[in-house]
């Protein structure tokens, strides 16, 4: 297996994928967790942490494609799985509040749509 899909599988980017995903997917369940719980700095900086995972993925994907070597795959696999918690931890989250809050917009289209709203455009 390449050792690239390490960073790709990585627990708080396989929580991002799905949102991105989830404008084409038929909602799931209600959710565990309320989401008259989740505020709305902790939906800013989750949406904030989702812009910055997505630059981590996008420079980190591209570097350990282009290695031929494993042992710089590998470090570059290390690399990115650090900015990946950083950039949650950066916006005042922690791996579990921003894992919890992923988990509730896969499931409420409400808190999906609020964080959607405020991610940056993608240009």
């Amino acid at each position: 297996m390449r050792l690239w899909t390490q960073f790709l599988t990585a627990v708080i980017l396989a929580a991002a994928v799905p949102l991105a995903n989830a404008q084409v997917q038929p909602p799931a369940p209600a959710p565990a967790q309320p989401s008259q719980n989740i505020t709305d700095q902790k939906l800013d900086a989750t949406a904030a942490a989702l812009n910055k995972i997505a630059n981590v993925k996008e420079n980190y994907t591209q570097q350990i494609e282009a290695s031929s070597n494993d042992a710089d795959k590998q470090r570059l696999v290390n690399e990115a799985n650090k900015e990946l918690v950083k950039a949650v931890t950066d916006q005042g989250l922690s791996v579990e509040e921003y894992t919890s809050i992923m988990v509730v917009a896969q499931n409420d289209p409400n808190v999906r749509q609020k964080i959607i709203e405020r991610m940056r455009p993608s240009k």
